[in-house]
């Protein structure tokens, strides 16, 4: 799995002129056909996509090419968790923001708890990309709580790459910088760059 820009276009010009590389041994990737159709659900609705494959020509692995405006492993929009995990670091319950969101209540919960089970490492990880990107940053100040001081440091990762690279929204980049793996359990892999 590689997660990669949200322009279709965009990222087929790049497989097919060869400047997507392998997440396994950085060779270069070529086209593969389609991945399966899925369902997924974005803030206004459900959403039909068909993510594209691309075939490794060193190392011969394929890989799904995901659209930074999904994670791993999620029926939903980064955009919509992102909303979720904002509410929760504000002190909102995860009834009410289930509420607000539309989603079920378990569903909700579900990705609160894997959060807050990686939260010192989604800190740590966005913290160290904040200073990278921007090394005069200030310190984050502390905000109550480990989850909510995570979800400070991926806007605050964020806002610096919009000043040093190109604008781009907090959770998508967020999905492009943890390859998708934002919600992953505890302990099920890094959070780290693969795109």
């Amino acid at each position: 799995m590689l997660i990669v820009g949200s322009d279709p276009v965009e990222v087929e010009r790049m497989l097919v002129s060869g400047e997507l590389s392998c997440p396994s041994c950085r060779g270069v990737l070529v086209p593969w056909g389609n991945a399966r159709w899925r369902s997924s659900r974005a803030a206004a609705g459900s959403v039909r996509h068909r993510p594209r494959r691309a075939r490794c020509g060193s190392c011969g692995a394929t890989h799904v090419l995901l659209a930074q405006v999904w994670l791993l492993r999620r029926a939903d929009a980064v955009a919509v968790i992102g909303a979720a995990l904002e509410a929760k670091a504000a002190g909102v319950g995860h009834r009410p923001i289930a509420a607000v969101l539309g989603r079920p209540v378990s569903t909700v919960r579900g990705w609160l708890r894997r959060f807050a089970a990686r939260a010192e490492q989604v800190r740590g990880h966005f913290t160290r990309l904040l200073h990278a990107l921007d090394p005069l940053a200030p310190a984050l100040i502390p905000r109550g709580s480990v989850f909510a001081d995570a979800v400070e440091a991926v806007g605050a990762a964020a806002a610096a790459a919009v000043l040093r690279l190109s604008p781009c929204q907090p959770w998508p980049f967020a999905s492009r910088v943890s390859g998708g793996r934002l919600l992953w359990p505890a302990g099920a892999g890094e959070v780290s760059n693969t795109s």
